[in-house]
């Protein structure tokens, strides 16, 4: 049996106990036998600054370490003024440099927006899908997930609840799986 695709799942929110990163550990749960996955971590991530390069700044070289050897990104985000958090635009600005050095290049995308609200964080999605274009990262166009009133897709405990909300996530984790699998990632 061919080994499982690796994904890492960036979350934009930095809440410890916020919506999107219930809906990551939920993600990893249900991905079991289609692909792997883990949450790369960004909340540690200073300020891109290409003045600093120089400087070696650890928790960048830590970031771009993780991602290289990935076969896929997951984007999981909240929406912020109609885009994405700036911890979450941070985290991109950090991996597509120093120019030419881009982690990102080639690497198979989704993403799945969520808000407490009715429009499921569409207008970050969007945003967030202008970037990948000039990230070089082919991002999955469909089954789309906008998460509208994601705060009742979880239980009291954090896990989601039976229904329609997790069959369609566990269809999208199908799809994405499928998604990274054809466009294998190139591992500069």
């Amino acid at each position: 049996m061919a080994e499982l695709p690796t994904v890492g799942i960036l979350v934009g929110s930095l809440q410890r106990d916020g919506l999107s990163r219930k809906l990551a550990k939920s993600v990893i749960s249900l991905a079991d036998d289609r692909v792997k996955m883990r949450i790369i971590e960004i909340g540690d991530l200073p300020l891109y600054n290409p003045e600093l390069e120089d400087e070696g700044v650890m928790a960048w070289q830590r970031f771009r370490g993780e991602v290289t050897p990935l076969d896929g990104i997951l984007f999981v985000t909240p929406e912020y003024n109609r885009s994405v958090p700036a911890a979450l635009k941070n985290a991109i600005d950090v991996g597509s440099r120093p120019y030419g050095q881009s982690v990102w290049a080639g690497k198979p995308a989704g993403i799945l927006s969520q808000s407490p609200g009715a429009l499921g964080a569409f207008g970050a999605n969007h945003h967030l899908r202008q970037s990948l274009v000039f990230l070089d990262m082919p991002a999955m166009q469909q089954p789309e997930a906008y998460l509208g009133h994601s705060a009742d897709l979880f239980t009291a405990e954090g896990s989601l609840v039976e229904g329609s909300g997790k069959t369609f996530i566990s269809s999208f984790i199908t799809a994405f799986a499928a998604w990274v699998s054809h466009y294998p990632a190139s591992k500069a």
